[in-house]
């Protein structure tokens, strides 16, 4: 077997609180820069890079001398906000080490469920990887209640690589990997080394939450592999204790417990662009433009787009049809219906003096759309 990390451009990396916090004893700064050393290895092979990390909670009660996680609400967000510091600061001082700089960005269930700050997250990401900047990432617990908690920052891991469309998402654990039963348990279970993701024998073989400090165990691992694989995206789940586990993930090796999507990762977005979603309006596309994106899968330009029908908001599916009619495609539009009025038949370089500002360059960009054929 050979892992797909070696051949992965865009990697979403999640390591644990037991990993961050030495099993809750405080931030393991020694276990931080040995990760900032591998990412930046990692970048230095054209990989971007970005990194969910667990931790807040766990090093504010060990700050505040809390022995026990707490299950209430205000005391965990109280704990997040003193922990998120010590966390932020200790990443920035080890990938500075590397000449690298870090960005950190908080999520709430709510940022990835509306359409327009979904987006908005999505460039933000876009733009810092352009940067040759590392997101860190992690949920926002100083605001967050139970209702739109992403739960664990597995969940939030698996989201944040179908946002960025990346190609693996890499689950850095205290564990080998995913075994056929609880290793603690039963000393016969094997360790599983390649799986498909969404299989339902794996969720059988999961056990319950594994370590006092977090919140997920390998069922959540096994969900995340599942909500990742809608995008195409495969996942690793390894020991992050492991003697340079991302180096030789990248290098080939055949680490811990791999899930394949059943499908490529263009295939899954084309489908669910293609099959999913409803029509909000319509852009009518000269002859050009049309010819463009049924020849060449080109990016849609306002200048190509002679009518817009429909009230539509930034985020939304709209259909593209050639001056016939003809659908040529269809795609996630960058900007609402009003906008697309104001800017379509005009250069992208008048984009900004006609708004006021440019959210992207591009009407639907070609990564959001889907020809029809």
């Amino acid at each position: 077997m050979h892992s797909v990390i070696h051949a992965a451009q865009r990697l979403v990396i999640k390591v644990g609180s037991s990993l961050v916090t030495n099993d809750g004893k405080g931030l393991d700064l020694v276990a931080l820069a040995r990760w900032a050393a591998e990412i930046a290895e990692l970048k230095r092979r054209g990989k971007a890079v970005v990194l969910v990390s667990s931790g807040a909670i766990a090093e504010g009660c060990q700050r505040l001398g809390w022995a026990r996680r707490p299950k209430a609400v205000h005391e965990l967000q109280a704990a997040a906000a003193v922990g998120q510091m010590g966390l932020c600061q200790a990443y920035e001082s080890a990938f500075r080490e590397y000449g690298l700089k870090t960005a950190q960005v908080l999520l709430t269930h709510e940022d990835l469920a509306d359409r327009t700050r979904y987006l908005n997250a999505r460039s933000t990401l876009h733009t810092l990887l352009n940067l040759n900047v590392v997101p860190i990432i992690n949920e926002n617990d100083t605001v967050v209640t139970n209702e739109i908690r992403f739960g664990d920052n597995d969940t939030l891991g698996a989201l944040v690589t179908n946002l960025i469309e990346a190609d693996a998402l890499v689950i850095l654990t205290d564990q080998q990997g995913l075994y056929t039963a609880d290793p603690r348990k039963h000393p016969e279970a094997c360790l599983v080394h390649e799986a498909r993701a969404g299989d339902v024998a794996l969720e059988d073989m999961a056990g319950g939450a594994g370590s006092s400090v977090g919140t997920g165990g390998m069922i959540t691992k096994i969900l995340a592999a599942k909500r990742a694989a809608r995008s195409g995206a495969a996942t690793v789940i390894a020991c992050g204790r492991e003697r340079e586990v991302l180096s030789r993930l990248a290098d080939g090796e055949a680490i811990g417990t791999q899930l394949v999507p059943p499908t490529s990762r263009m295939a899954a977005r084309k489908q669910w662009l293609a099959d999913h979603l409803q029509l909000a309006g319509r852009l009518t596309l000269d002859a050009g433009a049309a010819e463009a994106i049924r020849e060449r899968g080109t990016s849609l330009l306002p200048i190509g787009v002679m009518a817009v029908d429909g009230h539509f908001l930034r985020g939304d599916c709209v259909a593209c049809v050639d001056p016939s009619g003809q659908e040529v495609a269809r795609g996630l539009v960058n900007y609402s219906s009003d906008e697309a009025r104001q800017i379509m038949r005009k250069p992208t370089r008048d984009i900004e003096p006609t708004l006021g500002y440019l959210v992207e360059p591009e009407l639907i960009h070609r990564d959001n759309m889907v020809a029809q054929h």
